[in-house]
């Protein structure tokens, strides 16, 4: 990887290449994802600033096709979401009559979903990171150890981190999942039927207040601490999701390498716990654990700074690329 700063504020960093090939786009002879594999659009969902109004869009290489002529249908994510596979029929028809489009580089993206109504993300789900876990005094969980995320922590894939008043402040890559159907005493046999699609997600954490509750929430919601994206890949196009390569670095070193089949409880594992207890509802966000070398896990600890640059990738769906924002501590004063 060239490690690049960001130019502009929430938008791509220069040379940033908004698709990597996998090898299904490359057995058809592509060199970045292509716009028809057996004759039908591979959809990657993004959403962006139109001149102060929020638009969907589909993501082809470093183009976007926007999907305002369709805003009757379909005028935000959760709709498309909600209109299945009946939607996505619809909208990949349109986007064959579709030739022109607009530079990626040129927008600012957003969040790819609006305010979902949950975002759960599963804790000690890779065995190396309960390892390092074990280091600094934190337990392996007897069942899956799950918390929330306040939904007013999402941010976009290249808005600024901001600390808050955190002096611990982390990172965490996780494979994000957004749920398509309602889904309630699901089976792990049919949990692939109730996803929608696929997101890069960096779990930012506020280490110090990760602990002043045993359910994390205050540690994990630090608003602008859930930056997601670039795009939801749609679960048809990225097929096993436990089969993915996944990268973190800080400022261009590399902090965390794994494989999502190193969870220890995988999505459909998740969703069967999950939908055991409660319901899951279309555009409702799962993060799924994350791999060892967090900053907290080091020796010594590391946490990130002002100035500092995030970039988390997942093969097959993207990277989100994140700086963190001078933050404000306690007394009110800037912390850099």
């Amino acid at each position: 990887m060239t490690y690049t700063g960001i130019r502009h504020a929430n938008k791509a960093p220069a040379g940033y290449q908004f698709a990597k090939p996998v090898d299904c786009h490359q057995a058809h002879g592509a060199a970045m994802f292509t716009r028809e594999v057996a004759g039908r659009w591979q959809v990657r969902f993004v959403r962006f600033d139109d001149d102060g109004s929020a638009v969907v869009g589909v993501l082809d290489g470093d183009t976007i096709f926007s999907l305002a002529e369709l805003a009757a249908e379909f005028p935000t994510m959760l709709s498309i979401i909600h209109g299945g596979g009946q939607a996505l029929g619809r909208i990949r028809e349109y986007l064959k009559t579709k030739d022109k489009g607009r530079p990626a580089g040129t927008v600012r993206l957003l969040a790819p979903i609006e305010q979902p109504g949950k975002y759960l993300a599963i804790g000690m789900n890779y065995r190396k990171h309960v390892e390092e876990s074990a280091r600094v005094g934190v337990s392996a969980p007897p069942n899956q150890m799950w918390f929330n995320k306040q939904t007013t922590c999402i941010a976009g894939p290249f808005d600024a981190i901001e600390p808050g008043v955190t002096k611990k402040l982390d990172y965490e890559i996780e494979l994000g999942a957004v749920i398509g159907k309602q889904a309630k005493g699901v089976s792990q046999a049919a949990a692939a039927d109730h996803v929608f699609g696929y997101f890069v997600a960096n779990d930012v954490s506020a280490r110090d207040w990760q602990f002043h509750t045993p359910t994390f929430t205050m540690g994990k919601s630090f608003d602008t601490h859930g930056p997601i994206g670039p795009c939801i890949v749609t679960a048809d196009e990225l097929g096993d999701p436990h089969t993915l390569d996944m990268r973190c670095y800080v400022n261009g070193e590399l902090r965390q390498q794994s494989n999502t089949s190193q969870m220890l409880s995988n999505l459909w594992q998740q969703i069967e716990y999950l939908t055991t207890a409660f319901t899951l509802q279309p555009g409702d966000l799962i993060a799924t654990g994350t791999p060892e070398g967090v900053g907290a896990g080091m020796e010594p600890p590391t946490f990130l700074q002002p100035g500092d640059i995030v970039r988390c990738e997942i093969d097959g769906i993207g990277a989100i690329e994140n700086r963190v924002a001078a933050g404000k501590r306690r007394d009110g004063a800037l912390a850099r």
